[in-house]
């Protein structure tokens, strides 16, 4: 779906073989869901609960993955 009147895109997808649905707002955030009604509620409540991929909020710290057989 897109909103003429804006230009915004959404995208919903079905996951095959699934109960589930994975959106995608115009900021690029996503989310995944198996009730439509609360995936449009999410769509549509742009930005509350929107972060892009890759966003960090402020104080998130990414965690350091340490290589296998490291102890340090």
């Amino acid at each position: 779906m897109s909103s003429s009147a804006t230009g915004e895109i959404y995208r919903i997808d079905w996951l095959p073989g699934t109960d589930v649905l994975h959106g995608t707002c115009h900021c690029g955030a996503e989310h995944t869901a198996q009730d439509p009604v609360e995936m449009w509620e999410w769509m549509l409540g742009h930005p509350e609960g929107h972060r892009p991929p890759g966003h960090q909020s402020p104080g998130h710290q990414q965690p350091v993955h340490q290589p296998r057989g490291s102890d340090s």
